[in-house]
């Protein structure tokens, strides 16, 4: 029985799944948030919460290629901040799990990346100027590091959505363009990898999720590459909007499918 087979994959669907992981690659090294077109096409050619543990594997690909690429980049104080609240909102999404079905998975995520879009649209525009990275030291930037971990945690696990999240956070942090993806290239690392246990133990990462991986991982390096190339071509403020914009439409999907 081949991979097609065992997953029940017309080739329309396969070709859909390919261009989902190219896209992966591309959100990795350029714009961070747009995977989450990607998770609305696994989630509709294959089984919603199967999908999820399908798409980490790919995701952690994308992750080592974009560590690689903006290593120098990264802004580790505010990554030991961000951790503990990830930790946490990886095990409420973790119990979240084991009762929600796909429907409140989908309409929960797409409802919490919708608001928290308006939220950073709201904010940079009332904003006299953007905060820098280090100010996140305050009391007011402790809060907010430690709301948007948790929900970047809770959605990372649930549905691989924590990269929309994580992004407004960095925009809303007054990251550059450089300093956010390499601060976002180690953040979904360390946290994908951390993952991978709670996800083989509610059985979405096996032999049959793996097999697949093994298909479609050779899509994500090009996009990766793709990104990387793209990603000088594009000014800081058509960045942001990109990343915004990316959010919006992966929350819609999620919400109205």
């Amino acid at each position: 029985m081949n991979m097609m087979t065992l997953w029940h994959i017309t080739g329309w669907g396969f070709a859909a799944l390919a261009l989902a992981a190219l896209l992966v690659g591309f959100s990795k090294t350029a714009v961070s948030g747009a995977n989450t077109v990607s998770l609305a096409v696994f989630a509709a050619v294959l089984p919603a919460r199967a999908s999820t543990g399908v798409l980490l594997p790919l995701l952690i690909a994308g992750d080592v290629l974009a560590v690689l690429t903006y290593r120098r980049h990264a802004h580790w104080p505010t990554l030991w901040r961000l951790f503990p609240a990830v930790a946490a909102g990886v095990v409420l999404g973790t119990l979240f799990l084991v009762w929600a079905d796909d429907g409140v998975v989908r309409t929960s995520i797409g409802a919490i990346l919708l608001l928290m879009a308006g939220i950073t649209v709201w904010r940079r525009r009332t904003a006299a100027a953007p905060d820098e990275p280090d100010a996140v030291a305050t009391r007011a930037g402790r809060l907010k590091a430690r709301s948007y971990g948790v929900l970047g945690g809770f959605t990372t696990m649930v549905a691989n959505a924590g990269g929309p999240v994580m992004s407004l956070y960095l925009l809303s942090a007054g990251f550059r363009k450089l300093g956010f993806l390499g601060t976002s290239a180690f953040f979904f690392l360390i946290v994908n990898l951390a993952k991978v246990p709670f996800s083989a133990g509610l059985g979405l990462i096996d032999g049959r999720s793996l097999l697949l991986d093994l298909a479609l991982v050779a899509f994500v390096v090009p996009g990766a590459l793709l990104g990387k190339w793209a990603v000088h071509r594009i000014d800081q403020r058509l960045f942001e909007q990109l990343v915004i914009a990316a959010t919006v439409v992966g929350g819609l999907q999620l919400v109205l499918r």
